[in-house]
């Protein structure tokens, strides 16, 4: 994905107003062309490129509905969801952490197995 002027660039180089800068990232939003990057910056999106840009805890809360897991059901390890979500077995394991501490998963730990305690809804995410 190609990175975009940020707002100050467009601003001294076009000569317009930040309103105006800002109300152009927002159309490219609107039409799906653009989104916005941490640190204030806008970078196009390709067609058929989209990525999921939600926290990852989020992301591996939906491994319980849409992998169809029922509680008691075994969860799949750090190791697969690094792979899985190309992110480090760290990085995992502090999501898994919070879903542990939410109560929808039950505590793993080296040779222990997590399983399912609880199905998380649409509201109950809000929590994490």
């Amino acid at each position: 994905m190609s990175e975009l002027p940020s707002a100050a660039d467009l601003m001294r180089d076009f000569d317009v107003s930040r309103g105006v800068a800002l109300r152009v990232f927002s159309a490219l939003q609107k039409d799906g062309v653009g989104e916005p990057v941490p640190g204030g910056r806008w970078r196009v999106v390709r067609e058929g490129k989209s990525e999921d840009r939600r926290p990852l805890v989020e992301r591996i809360a939906d491994v319980i509905t849409g992998d169809g897991l029922e509680v008691g059901a075994p969860f799949p390890s750090a190791s697969a969801l690094s792979v899985r979500f190309g992110v480090s077995r760290p990085t995992v394991s502090k999501a898994l952490d919070k879903l542990e501490a939410a109560g929808w998963l039950s505590e793993g730990g080296q040779g222990k197995v997590r399983t399912v305690r609880a199905v998380p809804d649409r509201k109950g995410r809000s929590r994490l």
